[in-house]
């Protein structure tokens, strides 16, 4: 039988010698005493990148931490300066680590254990093309929320038209600058994304939690894209609709609104219980509450045939055309419904009618081209599962057509 390495051989003997001394097996004794396992690891051996990943592993699936693979990658990797593990050379993976980068890597793995997300233990993750800053509590981007900025973008290409032919002769269209406002920014995810694709857009971007505002100014100001967005401390439930004007108007909304079912919260990962905003994710008894809202503030704000773009639970789609059809003055039907990356109907196209010309619109929309990336405790609560200062801004056109569906102030 061929021996372990020395050094990590040294370091699961301590881990049975330690268990042995309990009466107990390895994997019990990790459960009830990791912080006495950490001060036992050997920070003396000469331990490479992908034996401390085999050794974190195991410390990890003996304490239930779900998705341990990835989780000792991504934070051995974090501390080597890279990505992701995979990117890591051969000759970062065969040089034993230094005493400092070994202390950085129990550190980390000591708050994972702790149950914390990996995005909030390196502080920044990757969404769309973009390296975001992460800070608890502010909501985690998950990775299908990217084929909500897709379908997004796809209507605002859509929109803005490809070069046309004009008496013979090819002209572009002039792209308009389209408004995206954004409710319940989080982190900055989706506004920035759309930010970054759309070079012409301006972005309002609201959230009604304080620590959400100030993470999606700091990201904004990191990335330089300040200058098109502004971003606000927003409630829909007290908020003025007006407020929601400073660019007349808006072409688009899009939301990850808080949808999870109230009586499904008590389901979520510990992760998310313990760390994350549920202020988020509980959309009340039927998962529809800010939804709703939503759509009754819409008609006010947007455009005629402009567009609301919602990501939801797989049970709102059919409840959310029902509702809408109980709502004849909002002016708004279902145009299209889109499934994620499991096949569940995820998202909801949306959009305003001018009056009189309310009707069944529905297309049937085809697959998305799925952007594939790490889940890791990011996917959907309910299948494993939200600045720049404002500028004083100019006062919203009182137009009519906005003012007749508009609830009172």
């Amino acid at each position: 039988m061929r021996l372990l390495s020395s050094p990590l051989r040294r370091m699961l003997l301590g881990l049975l010698n330690l268990c042995e001394g309990d009466g107990g097996s390895p994997a019990k004794c990790c459960i009830l005493n990791p912080h006495r396992l950490l001060r036992r690891q050997n920070f003396g051996a000469k331990v490479t990148a992908t034996e401390l990943v085999s050794y974190w592993r195991g410390v990890f699936e003996a304490n239930g931490i779900p998705e341990a693979q990835e989780s000792s990658e991504y934070i051995v990797s974090y501390v080597l300066g890279a990505k992701t593990f995979h990117s890591l050379g051969a000759g970062s993976l065969s040089t034993p680590l230094t005493l400092e980068q070994r202390q950085q890597i129990q550190k980390l793995s000591t708050k994972r254990l702790q149950r914390m997300p990996v995005q909030y233990i390196l502080g920044e993750w990757d969404f769309w093309e973009l390296t975001l800053k992460m800070k608890p509590p502010v909501f985690i981007p998950r990775p299908e929320t990217e084929d909500l900025v897709s379908l997004v973008l796809e209507e605002e290409i859509q929109r803005s038209g490809s070069p046309a032919v004009n008496v013979g002769h090819q002209c572009p269209t002039v792209v308009p600058h389209p408004v995206i406002l954004e409710i319940g920014c989080g982190s900055g995810a989706v506004a920035l994304s759309l930010l970054s694709k759309l070079p012409m857009s301006l972005v309002i971007a609201v959230d009604k939690e304080e620590a959400a505002v100030n993470l999606t100014r700091e990201n904004a100001q990191r990335l330089q894209l300040q200058d098109r967005i502004r971003i606000l401390r927003y409630n829909v439930f007290s908020g003025s609709w007006e407020q929601l004007l400073s660019w007349g108007p808006v072409d688009t909304i899009v939301s990850n609104p808080p949808y999870v079912f109230h009586g499904d919260m008590t389901h979520l990962a510990e992760e998310i219980l313990s760390y994350e905003d549920l202020g988020a994710l509980d959309g009340g008894n039927d998962g529809m509450r800010v939804i709703k809202k939503i759509l009754a503030l819409a008609p006010c704000i947007l455009k005629d045939r402009g567009s609301v773009f919602l990501e939801v639970d797989p049970r709102h789609p059919e409840m959310v055309e029902n509702w809408l059809q109980s709502r004849p003055d909002l002016s708004l039907s279902v145009s299209a419904t889109h499934k994620d990356f499991f096949g569940k109907p995820r998202f909801l196209h949306i959009q305003k009618h001018k009056a009189g010309m309310l009707g069944d619109s529905r297309t049937n929309a085809s697959d998305l081209v799925l952007f594939q990336q790490p889940l890791l405790f990011l996917s959907d609560p309910t299948t494993t599962k939200h600045q720049v200062q404002p500028v004083a801004s100019e006062q919203p056109s009182n137009n009519s057509q906005h003012a007749q569906s508009c609830p009172p102030e």
